[in-house]
């Protein structure tokens, strides 16, 4: 599959999201992924930093026409540690850790996308489930990440590359039992 392709898919699917989940500025976009599966292959097995970065332009580019913040999620050997802008971690005052994100070791190509790249990056211990939304690319598991409650959001677009994307978003609580109200717009 073509770089270009790998860039526009991500691109159209991050945009997708933004808009059916109501993102605004200042959100935090959770993104886990396995560049192997967008090549067709198992999970871990086809490490590839061109697919990272293709999917790094796409994703980023839609998040920082709105405003938003990435959060990059590192594979299980760094315990799902995220990438973030050091802004981030200091509005939210998170944990920062101290390891460097590495493509065939322990982090992943697109967590180390995000670090190479980033404006400013840190690794943090968690999101403390701060996301609002987010992407996983490759069955990699995000939904610790994502406020409770975390909701699958369908889009049109049901892979990236090779590897199949599950979407969510965070909504509101429900309170208040059979007799409330909602508000259809925070549903």
């Amino acid at each position: 599959m073509a770089l270009e392709e790998i860039e526009k898919e991500s691109y159209q699917a991050v945009t997708e999201i933004c808009e059916a989940a109501h993102l605004a500025r200042g959100n935090v976009f959770v993104v886990g992924c396995s560049t192997s599966e967008v090549l067709g292959q198992k999970i871990g097995t086809n490490t590839n930093m061109d697919v990272a970065e293709a999917l790094y332009r796409g994703i980023t580019r839609a998040l920082d026409e709105r405003g938003i913040f990435l959060a990059a999620q590192c594979c299980e050997h760094l315990n799902r540690a995220l990438v973030v802008d050091r802004a981030v971690m200091e509005r939210y005052d998170l944990e920062q850790v101290n390891a460097i994100p590495q493509p065939n070791h322990a982090g992943g190509a697109f967590a180390t996308a995000a670090y190479k790249n980033g404006a400013d990056p840190v690794l943090v211990e968690s999101l403390d489930a701060r996301a609002d939304a987010g992407i996983d690319i490759g069955d990699t598991l995000i939904g610790m990440h994502i406020h409770p409650v975390a909701v699958p959001l369908r889009i049109s677009r049901k892979t990236i590359g090779e590897a199949h994307i599950t979407c969510a978003r965070r909504r509101p609580k429900y309170t208040g039992g059979q007799r409330a109200i909602y508000d259809p717009k925070l549903m």
